[in-house]
């Protein structure tokens, strides 16, 4: 049985991967501070990564996926503390493409500040560089916006709850802005394809080869919650995060290398109808902004 280290383990992304790894029979350690409920049939390391001293000095791992790395200090603090292990696959972003770059981003493009990601971008490239210059041999992912069960993220949950409580929804503009997204389950499956194939390459853009449009995402999300959807376009906002869970800002990945890894996409309306199962019965997990009173206060 295969031993992987995976950090978090408690929230979105890092918990569907231990989940889905503890599925797949391997012996599944998690990193984290134990203040949240744990998943069943995982092996708990009750840390704190940025205290680490020699808590993982005894283990030996098969995998470390770092999840939850921000930067380059979170990627020091566990490769000091670790004993033996074979692989290391970091969660990057694909923050780290300049918007100025031409666009598909590929992993060939160089990275640098992105102005609407800001330092969240030029952190994870810090982690990127730190991560190559210590395990060469490591591998970097970068996706778009994440998607899918165990979302805690206000974003498909916003849309979501505006259809559960019959609402209009208000998009930004004329809606045709172009949103990638990939679901955290294919995340997982590139991970493994990973672990059993070690390919060439070490940095994947991964993400769905096709594109949609706000319009479509909104449209779906509310056919899965099926409730009628009545649109409001606003055009006349400077920020249309004030009432709108994306930002202004329309970008693509390449993502012809993941097909070595990932040979189907799973259907963005099945993805959501998964996302929204979860939803459902987890709505006090998701971390709820004040999209819906901004927009009662200044349109309604």
């Amino acid at each position: 049985m295969k031993g992987i280290l995976v950090t978090g383990g408690t929230s979105f992304v890092s918990k569907y991967v231990a989940k889905y790894f503890q599925s797949k029979n391997y012996e599944v350690y998690v990193l984290n501070r134990g203040t949240k409920q744990q998943i069943e049939n995982v092996n708990l390391i009750c840390e704190d990564r940025n205290n680490l001293k020699a808590c993982l000095k005894d283990y030996s791992f098969d995998a470390i996926i770092d999840v939850c790395a921000y930067n380059q200090q979170d990627v020091k603090n566990i490769l000091d503390a670790v004993g033996e292990f074979k692989d290391y696959i970091f969660i990057s972003s694909s923050a780290v493409y300049p918007e100025t770059n031409i666009q598909p981003f590929s992993e060939t493009q160089r990275t640098g500040l992105n102005k609407i990601w800001g330092k969240y971008g030029t952190d994870k490239i810090e982690a990127e560089k730190y991560l190559f210059s210590k395990v060469p041999n490591g591998y970097i992912l970068r996706p778009p916006y994440l998607y899918g069960p165990m979302q805690n993220i206000y974003r498909e949950p916003f849309v979501f709850e505006c259809a559960l409580k019959n609402r209009k929804f208000y998009i930004p503009n004329d809606g045709k802005m172009k949103l990638q997204f990939f679901h955290v389950d294919d995340l997982c499956k590139v991970i493994e394809g990973i672990l059993d194939k070690h390919p060439k390459n070490h940095i994947f853009n991964v993400g769905n080869s096709e594109l949609v449009d706000i319009n479509t995402f909104v449209e779906l999300c509310y056919k899965v919650v099926d409730t009628p959807l009545e649109k409001v376009y606003i055009t006349n906002h400077s920020n249309q995060r004030d009432y709108f869970s994306f930002y202004n800002y329309e970008y693509s990945l390449d993502v012809t290398r993941q097909s070595e890894l990932l040979v189907e996409q799973k259907d963005l309306f099945e993805g959501l109808k998964e996302s929204y199962e979860w939803f459902k019965n987890n709505f006090n997990e998701v971390g709820k902004k004040e999209y819906i009173k901004y927009i009662e206060q200044n349109f309604e």
